[in-house]
């Protein structure tokens, strides 16, 4: 579904280069949710943004369903949805459900679609007493929820998620998990950083760990578990950050 081919990304900075990404190697098949480790500048958002197509890396590649990212954006496009963290590309003058049909638009969903879509994710998010009122009064938690149904709006196969359930409070984090293990039986694929290991435990079989631009673990939970001789992720993950020893 997804591949990972010896993708490295090298920024240069002033009269220096930092690699964000280096020598990545990794694959995700359908319907897996996989969860994205790493302290903040570990790489996790450049990785996310080369998968999505934004980012190009500076040597290797990366596939979605066979196809290359550089080579088939438009393609591509159709296929994922995407949220990063804090940036939820939502229009302060604009409604919610006017923001909504926006994007819908541009995936060229139809109004019939749209307007399904649109009551779907409204009322799984909680979103119907605020629809139609402007984006630019709204809290964090209530932005993130219009951003989170905005990246769903086109029902994309793959999702990436970048720290999603940030702004959020309780009952909607909780909310939001539920909807990730619905997203997963309908076999979509999911890619999520977080930082909450709890969060990552309840929803993940497997995860990349990533220290400095490296992978230091990929692989399941339970293979994790029996690797470090504990189930306390927290701890596994501080320590692997101590470690910082990478795969080759």
């Amino acid at each position: 579904m997804i591949q990972i081919d010896q993708v490295t990304r090298v920024f240069k900075e002033k009269k220096k280069t930092v690699t964000a990404v280096n020598n990545v190697s990794f694959s995700i098949e359908k319907g897996e949710v996989i969860g994205l480790l790493g302290e903040n500048g570990a790489g996790k958002t450049t990785l996310l943004r080369m998968i999505a197509g934004i980012l190009e890396p500076t040597s290797g590649g990366i596939s979605i369903n066979n196809l290359d990212v550089q080579k088939n954006p438009t393609e591509i496009k159709k296929t994922i949805g995407v949220l990063f963290g804090s940036e939820t590309g939502l229009y302060d003058r604009l409604t919610a459900r006017e923001n909504l049909q926006y994007f819908a638009r541009l995936y060229g969903l139809s109004r019939h679609h749209t307007e399904n879509q649109i009551e779907l994710l409204a009322t799984r998010f909680g979103m119907k007493d605020y629809l139609d009122r402007r984006v630019g009064g709204f809290s964090k938690g209530m932005r993130q929820k219009v951003a989170i149904a905005r990246t769903l709006i086109h029902d994309p196969q793959v999702i990436l998620l970048d720290e999603p359930t940030t702004g959020l409070d309780i009952t909607s984090a909780n909310m939001f998990r539920e909807f990730i293990h619905h997203l997963q039986n309908e076999g979509k694929t999911i890619i999520f950083s977080s930082h909450i290991m709890e969060e990552v435990q309840q929803l993940c079989e497997a995860i990349v760990m990533i220290h400095k631009g490296n992978v230091v673990y990929n692989g399941t939970l339970q293979n994790l578990y029996k690797e470090e001789e504990t189930d306390n992720l927290n701890y596994i993950f501080m320590s692997k950050i101590v470690r910082g020893n990478s795969i080759d």
